[in-house]
């Protein structure tokens, strides 16, 4: 298990899911990086949120169609 964040480098505050490693994971990240602009949107993959205060406070999404849904507002 892990978590897909997605951060706006100019706001504070983030979107999380909750996913797993493997092939769909780096799949999906590869379709949000051409469907925004990266410069602006970071997306990272971490093991657990409390760990990483600098993205707070996290948003956590339910599905990949809403997550990516709400990164295309960031």
């Amino acid at each position: 298990m892990c978590y897909l964040v997605a951060k706006n480098v100019d706001k504070i505050g983030c979107i999380a899911m909750e996913t797993n490693h493997g092939r769909h994971l780096v799949d999906f990240k590869h379709k949000l990086s051409k469907e925004v602009d990266i410069r602006k949107i970071q997306l990272v993959t971490i093991s657990r949120p409390s760990a990483y205060g600098e993205y707070e406070p996290y948003r956590f999404v339910d599905s990949e169609s809403e997550f990516e849904e709400q990164v295309k507002l960031l």
